[in-house]
């Protein structure tokens, strides 16, 4: 695992991998920098890979400003460039939970979010954290 430090205005278009630039992680509160989890990027672009569909990164790093107004966990991985909150169009949550599973079965952290009442859609919180933690919401 790797920290890097980017630039939104001046990185934005930076390839992180074959499928992923800078601008998909960076905070949705306009906010420079962005930091990025090269282990982060290798995870996505394995889905990626894998269901051969494009990976919408719906949220990335967060400051903890954004984390706090969104209602994101204290210590949240987002904070850390250590998590995305992902969709794959015509893949279901757990069918992208289970995938991501394999790819972490000791270790990150894998949240599953379902559609339901109130939510427009559902997502999977994919994080890389060292130690091994799982839910639901």
């Amino acid at each position: 695992m790797s920290l890097e430090a980017y630039s939104r205005t001046k990185d934005g278009g930076t390839l992180l991998s074959p499928n992923f630039r800078v601008r998909e992680f960076a905070c949705r509160d306009g906010s420079d920098p962005v930091f990025i989890d090269s282990a982060l990027v290798d995870l996505l672009q394995r889905i990626r890979d894998h269901f051969g569909q494009p990976v919408t990164i719906t949220s990335g790093y967060r400051t903890a400003r954004h984390n706090a107004a969104v209602g994101g966990a204290a210590f949240s991985q987002h904070c850390y460039g250590r998590a995305a909150d992902i969709r794959v169009k015509e893949v279901a949550v757990d069918t992208l939970a289970d995938y991501a599973e394999t790819l972490l079965p000791g270790t990150g952290g894998i949240g599953r979010y379902p559609e339901k009442k109130g939510r427009a859609c559902g997502w999977v919180h994919l994080d890389v954290r060292a130690a091994k933690a799982r839910w639901t919401g």
